[in-house]
């Protein structure tokens, strides 16, 4: 099995289900199986395993299920799809009548609930080709260990259109993302008490609402499941208007930084490297990119070269042994150095094109954005005049018209903060670079919300959290070794976190570093879709067309 699905978190978990709930399910000892995905499906299955884990489960072909295809009457089919009228429909036409049927028989297994009007088409077509019909209860994509997503990014324009005629299909998103969220804390085995951010909007109101409402509900019909009462975990709702600086600054951390300055679709960076182009998948299975994401640039660039040399020196003093035992040992460990010396040159590569484009006219921008978005210089002096520090921006040609549109949203943000700025945690002794000093929103509520000092008034619960909320653990729980930290994770608290309207790389990494620093209690992230400043911009531009031009997630 690939590394990926043992040690990665919620992308672990997620594929330890679909193994146990739906391959291990219909899995016959030498018999294998075709199988049919959809469009979420294939994204679900692509963030948790590789082709080889499925090939060691029984499947030997993985199909579209949108797609013209050859019958192969021999074998037997495993679909699993989303319970929408498009794949049901698709599944239909496969099994249209005896004679017709492409596969010899069915393995339905949906990601959530089939409503029952789908359910009835089924059965009144061809139940008898089918062997299995299930619903497992994963409608989310597991998109980091500890982050999260429900890939409905047509949520924001359906929350935040000012056009009347879009309520509809925001109710519609509203009770979609309700179903979702219940089975990220199905997945996770949690019955999490349910707060919501009271203000800017009600979104976070709604919605908490209909996920309390929903995962009563789950847990009632669920037989199977042991939980019945509140489990120690607190899943907190939030509206993307809490944090609008974090949205548009420029961070300097490696992940994010590369993110929002290089063209990286997909997670699949295109660099060049002797002459050839050449591309490389930033993911969690590459140990070096997992270890200094979160780094500030400065630190990556130094400690890449340092790494390189590492390896370098290792090999040689290996070289430098003519003993047979010394050149066996060095064969072994060829390909170890040189799929080393790959990954470094990928994240060196990738860092470089960053700096470049940080010199060129980035690095200017930083100081401005950061005394506008904190209220002060980097000496700790008020900012008196906003506009004064914003216009240099404005005037400079080299600046393009995307940073100029995010300096002049911190410029709006920060003369429209109440009683000037809210008050924040304060984070002066704790090291940091000049251009870095702003700190997301969302690390001071994770705080906050693991040592039980979420306001009530401000964080209302629609639930009543389990008597005591120990998010932060018995003292003995952090002083546990290092030997012990999955089985902490597993015995520990878990505050699960959900953004309306897309999270930042830059609160991403805050889960991490929250986590890190608590080691009794796991933060888990998500949201309706990952962030940009230049997709949030494209978003916002977005909002003022009719909604007929703009994908809905339901087909039904």
């Amino acid at each position: 099995m690939a590394p990926l699905a043992t040690e990665r978190g919620l992308k672990s978990v997620v594929w330890q289900k679909i193994k146990a709930t739906v391959l291990d399910d219909c899995k016959k000892e030498g018999e294998w199986k075709i199988m049919l995905l959809d469009e979420f499906t294939t994204k679900l299955l692509a963030s948790c395993c590789k082709m080889t884990d499925l090939l060691e489960e029984g499947i030997t072909v993985v199909e579209n299920i949108y797609k013209n295809r050859e019958p192969v009457r021999q074998m037997k089919a495993l679909y699993f799809i989303s319970p929408t009228s498009k794949s049901v429909d698709c599944f239909l036409r496969d099994f249209a009548s005896k004679s017709e049927n492409k596969y010899k028989a069915a393995y339905i297994y949906f990601t959530d609930f089939c409503p029952d009007s789908l359910f009835n088409k089924i059965k009144a077509s061809c139940s008898k080709s089918i062997r299995r019909c299930k619903e497992i209860n994963i409608s989310f994509i597991p998109h980091e260990s500890q982050v999260y997503t429900l890939d409905v990014p047509d949520a924001f324009y359906y929350c935040y259109s000012p056009d009347p005629g879009s309520a509809s299909g925001k109710d519609a998103v509203m009770e979609a993302m309700a179903e979702r969220i219940v089975t990220v804390c199905a997945t996770l085995d949690e019955n999490p008490g349910v707060r919501y951010k009271s203000k800017p909007l009600d979104n976070a109101s709604k919605l908490a609402q209909l996920v309390e409402k929903k995962l009563e509900d789950y847990y009632k019909i669920d037989e199977k499941s042991l939980i019945k009462g509140k489990t120690h975990s607190q899943l907190l709702i939030i509206d993307r208007g809490f944090d609008p600086v974090s949205t548009v600054l420029h961070e300097l951390t490696f992940q994010a930084m590369a993110y929002d300055l290089l063209p990286i679709e997909n997670d699949t960076y295109k660099y060049k490297t002797d002459g050839k182009e050449k591309e490389a998948v930033l993911e969690e299975e590459d140990d070096l990119w997992v270890r200094i994401r979160h780094r500030h640039i400065a630190v990556v660039l130094e400690e890449i070269p340092k790494l390189m040399k590492e390896i370098s020196s290792t090999k040689k003093a290996t070289e430098g042994k003519t003993s047979l035992s010394a050149l066996t040992q060095l064969m072994k460990k060829m390909p170890h150095f040189r799929k080393q010396i790959t990954k470094q040159v990928v994240h060196l590569n990738l860092a470089e094109d960053c700096m470049n484009k940080f010199k060129l006219n980035i690095e200017k921008l930083c100081k401005t954005e950061q005394d506008l978005a904190l209220g002060t210089d980097a000496e700790g002096q008020k900012v008196k005049d906003s506009m004064r520090v914003l216009l240099p921006v404005l005037l400079n040609k080299n600046h393009d018209n995307c940073d100029k549109i995010r300096a002049i949203l911190l410029y709006i943000f920060s003369i429209n903060s109440p009683q000037g700025k809210p008050l924040r945690k304060d984070r002066s002794a704790e090291e940091t670079f000049q251009l870095s000093r702003w700190t997301p929103f969302i690390k001071d509520i994770m705080e906050d919300a693991i040592d039980n000092r979420l306001d009530s008034k401000e964080w209302p619960y629609c639930s009543q959290c389990p008597a005591v909320w120990n998010g932060s653990g018995a003292v003995s729980a952090r002083q546990k070794p290092r030997a012990n930290y999955l089985e902490d994770r597993k015995s520990g608290s878990k505050l699960i976190i959900f953004v309306i309207g897309g999270i930042t790389y830059s609160e991403m990494r805050c889960a991490y570093e929250v986590s890190q620093a608590h080691k009794s209690c796991e933060v888990i992230i998500g949201s309706t879709h990952i962030l940009t400043p230049k997709k949030l911009l494209d978003d916002i531009k977005m909002l003022n067309k009719p909604k007929d031009k703009v994908s809905f997630i339901k087909d039904e």
